[in-house]
């Protein structure tokens, strides 16, 4: 079954979005109220993703199809546009799941689950976050957040000094919640079995749960 997604909002971020998704084959419509802003969408998107109104008013919102969406995203530049959309799609029609834009960081503490917005996508919070974590995990570097960020794919490369090198996985002191994923070994990719003995140099992907960065950090690669 293909996933019906519903973005409203056809500025730079909705047309990204909308033609990451398409790409994907998920089955978009993205509805745009400006007239200006029509005929550049129209050469980037096919015709039939494109909704011309007003995505705050129930008749468009139909029309582009909300009854039957998996997701709807509100990424226009207006808080309180996306905020509105995002109450009707989860109150009136009851989307499974909804996505938010936060365009102004002061008004990120509206957008909770109580008014309607599952996820909400703040520029500078995220930015923020991904500075501070980045920093504090010295060389480990996040590849991938899942689960609401719940969980962290991590790349790292074992330095000679670190407690890894020379060492068998099993041997390993691995955190809770933390598994590693794969090595690659001047460019070979390895599966991480017990008896792989870590080199300098390895590039070490770790499922990791938030939790437990810190001390796979701290115990694990790092000296």
């Amino acid at each position: 079954m293909v996933m019906q997604v519903l973005i409203v909002g056809g500025g730079k971020v909705g047309t990204y979005l909308a033609s990451l998704l398409l790409e994907e084959h998920y089955h978009v419509r993205l509805i745009e109220l400006r007239e200006e802003e029509l005929k550049r969408l129209q050469r980037e998107l096919p015709a039939e993703t494109v909704v011309h109104g007003n995505g705050t008013e129930p008749d468009t919102l139909e029309v582009a199809g909300i009854a039957t969406a998996d997701v709807v995203a509100a990424v226009t530049g207006s808080d309180e546009v996306n905020l509105v959309i995002t109450n009707l799609a989860r109150f009136e029609y009851d989307v499974p799941r909804t996505i938010a834009r936060v365009n102004n960081p002061k008004n990120a503490w509206m957008f909770t689950p109580a008014m309607g917005v599952d996820v909400a996508l703040n520029q500078a919070d995220l930015m923020g976050r991904l500075i501070a974590e980045e920093m504090s995990l010295g060389d480990m570097m996040t590849l991938l957040k899942l689960r609401k960020g719940q969980f962290s794919l991590i790349e790292e490369r074992i330095a000679p000094e670190s407690p890894a090198a020379g060492k068998p996985v099993s041997e390993l002191r691995l955190p809770e919640q933390c598994s590693l994923v794969a090595v690659i070994r001047k460019g070979e990719l390895l599966i991480p079995r017990g008896d792989l003995v870590l080199r300098p140099a390895d590039e070490v992907l770790a499922l990791v749960h938030a939790s437990s960065l810190d001390t796979f950090a701290r115990r694990f690669l790092v000296d």
